[in-house]
């Protein structure tokens, strides 16, 4: 059976590079193509190079449309915009799309859903990390059973993260949201300053820190009258966040068209 070829968006940054040496350790899959923004120094270099690995040939483009006639799938950890607008090439092509982009909107999502019911098989979620989806697993179970203790996220990331609370942290706050059955959007509180008052009871809170390299830690901390129980993660290289993502797209490449998560990959639902 052919191998599976792969493009790779934002082949320049970090994520970027991970992916492409997540690729070329994994059987099964090529890499075909990569692409980056205009203007970024990346382009016209040789993407396997950048990574750390032998040259492959495959020079990074900022021609969307080129690198995807290439490719039977897409890796995407770019921008929210850059992946609504990549997801409705993909689904018209009827390539395989996995989307590792945070900070997206709920019209982003409502969009990006939209492309892989037509047509697209689309994997998306906040964080591609085997042990993060297992985490979220747990907060939804415990968030259920101990219903009146107090929800805290705290995540810290690096000092370059535009978006924040995390793709990751809003995760968890969904699964705890979730195990209790109601709505993350209508419960969450996001700051603290100055005269709050008490906590308000059965809301999930969230608190941001950024600093240096951090590559992502996330702490949920479930707080009774008695006892406290923290359940947390910590990413201590890129190359989990890629090779979730390799696993995902070996996966959906069996699957009909439509949106999945890594729940769906996974078999958590």
């Amino acid at each position: 059976m052919a191998d599976i070829r792969v493009a790779v968006a934002g082949a320049g940054g970090r994520m970027g590079a991970a992916n492409i040496r997540a690729i070329a350790a994994t059987s099964g899959l090529k890499l075909a193509a990569a692409f980056d923004r205009p203007g970024s120094p990346s382009i016209g270099k040789d993407a396997a190079a950048l990574a750390g690995l032998e040259a492959s040939g495959v020079l990074i483009t900022d021609d969307v449309d080129v690198a995807l006639a290439a490719a039977d799938a897409v890796i995407d950890f770019t921008a929210p915009v850059a992946s609504v607008a990549l997801a409705e090439k993909t689904a018209a092509k009827g390539l395989i799309h996995i989307i590792g982009t945070t900070g997206c909107s709920t019209e982003d999502d409502v969009a990006i859903r939209a492309s892989g019911a037509k047509g697209g098989r689309i994997v998306k979620a906040g964080n591609f990390s085997l042990g993060l989806n297992i985490l979220a697993s747990l907060v939804k179970q415990a968030a259920a059973k101990l219903a009146e203790f107090d929800v805290e996220i705290i995540e810290m990331h690096h000092n370059r993260k535009v978006d924040a609370p995390s793709g990751t942290a809003l995760m968890l706050g969904e699964a705890a949201a979730a195990g209790r059955e109601i709505s993350l959007a209508d419960h969450s509180v996001r700051v603290r300053d100055g005269i709050t008052g008490p906590r308000v009871a059965g809301t999930i809170g969230f608190a941001t820190l950024r600093g240096g390299n951090v590559i992502g830690d996330h702490t949920v901390i479930l707080a009774g009258p008695s006892e406290r129980l923290e359940l947390s993660h910590i990413a201590q290289d890129r190359s989990l966040f890629a090779n979730g993502a390799v696993k995902a797209l070996l996966w959906v490449a069996s699957q009909q068209p439509g949106f999945y998560t890594m729940n769906d990959v996974l078999g958590l639902n």
